[in-house]
């Protein structure tokens, strides 16, 4: 059974998520977007003193919200940063410009695992296959469990990622809103922003869901 803890990190309210196998305490940390020493520590104590053993950072797209704290992870765990092959320039050295675009300064550490569709990241019992799901980014992902799915910035809670930044793309946007709405309606939806949702709620409320 996988467990989810959310933490509200960052100037821009993102949502980083300790995932872990109840069985095994084997983990992942999905969107690590903290900045600041206090939240990091928030994060960290947390996975200590539940016992968890990270095995994966995984980031849903390269933007800085959602992957400053890589290099703190990295250096505390010593696991692979996992992202897809299209966002993979928006980390290490080649990453700057994308991080000082968004007002962050440095960069992530560069990834060590590139992603693609349908690919399956595993920690003790617990599955998540890869969804690419471009539109906000070209190389964002949805990473999909038994019950939950973690969409990034493609899927909120009523709304849907901007899709003016650089790499970003409006028709992909809907494509890949169109691969959500065919999921099934009991997969719990954590988005990179905001509150948990559902995929039922959001294909009978959601604007951008109804003409997909």
């Amino acid at each position: 059974m996988l467990m989810v803890k959310r933490f509200e990190v960052g100037a821009f309210c993102s949502n980083c998520y300790v995932v872990s196998c109840r069985d095994t305490n084997e983990a992942a940390v999905i969107d690590p977007g903290f900045c600041s020493s206090y939240e990091a520590e928030a994060v960290l104590s947390f996975i200590e003193s539940s016992e968890l053993a990270v095995k994966f950072i995984i980031d849903t797209h390269g933007h800085p919200d959602h992957s400053c704290g890589n290099g703190v992870l990295k250096h505390r765990f010593n696991v692979p940063i996992c992202i897809h092959k299209d966002d993979a320039y928006m980390l290490g050295d080649g990453g700057r410009q994308t991080y000082a675009y968004f007002g962050f300064e440095g960069t992530s550490p560069p990834a060590d695992i590139l992603l693609t569709d349908g690919e399956y990241i595993k920690f003790g019992d617990v599955t998540l296959k890869v969804l690419h799901t471009p539109g906000h980014s070209q190389g964002s992902i949805t990473l999909i469990g038994e019950t939950e799915i973690f969409t990034g910035d493609t899927l909120f809670a009523g709304s849907i990622g901007r899709t003016d930044f650089p790499g970003s793309s409006e028709p992909q946007m809907q494509l890949s809103l169109k691969k959500l709405t065919h999921l099934p309606d009991y997969y719990t939806a954590y988005p990179g922003h905001g509150p948990q949702t559902t995929i039922s709620q959001e294909k009978h409320t959601n604007p951008f869901l109804q003409n997909p």
